[in-house]
């Protein structure tokens, strides 16, 4: 496998909030055309690691790069699927129209014609196609997720970042939402942010595990571990008993920058 550039550059972070520090001295990388899971248990501080990520957060000591920028200036060229998304039931809106709302900031006033027909070519990315004049309300709670996953496609972003993307997802939606990141991955780097702290997807490239608080340690670091192949299954074991350096690489290359 050839080395890619770096997508996300972590660089002794620390973060704290007024009354309390969440992030002490994190560093750790990623490659473009990657799949990543960051693993941690409610309340770890993957909200805070996703701000920061995303440039919602600045830290209090160190540094962090998103595709080579700070993480505002990249903020067009990533898709964000988050947890959770309010909306009104009322509100008549087509799953066509919920898609080109991810055009906004990456597209401007586009013309029609053009949004439509990303949009569709997004939702055929989940699945989806066929629903594209469908309320929105009328869909079940996993298609709603597949349509926010084709929201944060249609621009054609080159970071992708799904937060618990199967919660509250059936099986059958959950499979599908993979095949789509399965096709994805390589052209598009994948962060899957999640508290399942045993399994991830085999098609995971490398697991970060956001740590316990250590002797010595306030705040919480981010830990590389090993994952292992579970025979006859669809999944990789996180062997939380063995860490992998900071620098370490999924290219097989020890490489503080990357």
């Amino acid at each position: 496998m050839s080395k890619q550039a770096v997508a996300l550059q972590f660089s002794s972070v620390s973060f704290s909030y007024p009354s309390l520090t969440v992030l002490e001295d994190v560093t750790f990388h990623f490659h473009e055309g990657e799949f990543i899971a960051l693993v941690g248990p409610n309340g770890s501080g993957k909200t805070t690691l996703l701000k920061l990520i995303l440039g919602l957060e600045a830290p209090a000591n160190g540094s962090v790069a998103l595709l080579g920028q700070s993480p505002k200036k990249s903020r067009a060229l990533v898709g964000y699927v988050p947890q959770h998304a309010s909306y009104d039931p009322s509100f008549p809106i087509s799953v066509l129209e919920v898609v080109r709302m991810g055009l906004v900031e990456a597209q401007g006033r586009s013309a029609a014609r053009i949004a439509n027909v990303l949009a569709l070519d997004a939702l055929r990315q989940v699945e989806l196609a066929d629903l594209a004049d469908r309320p929105y309300r009328a869909l079940s709670g996993g298609q709603r997720r597949r349509v926010l996953v084709a929201r944060a496609l249609v621009s054609r972003p080159r970071m992708l970042i799904l937060d618990e993307p199967t919660a509250n997802m059936d099986k059958v939606s959950e499979h599908r939402l993979f095949a789509t990141l399965e096709h994805l991955k390589g052209g598009t780097t994948i962060l899957i942010v999640t508290h399942d702290m045993r399994l991830v997807s085999s098609l995971t490239d490398r697991v970060f595990c956001i740590d316990a608080h250590k002797e010595g340690k306030v705040g919480r670091t981010v830990v590389q571990h090993v994952l292992e192949k579970v025979e006859e299954a669809d999944v990789k074991r996180v062997r939380h008993d063995v860490e992998l350096s900071p620098d370490a690489c999924a290219f097989g290359e020890e490489d503080a920058n990357g």
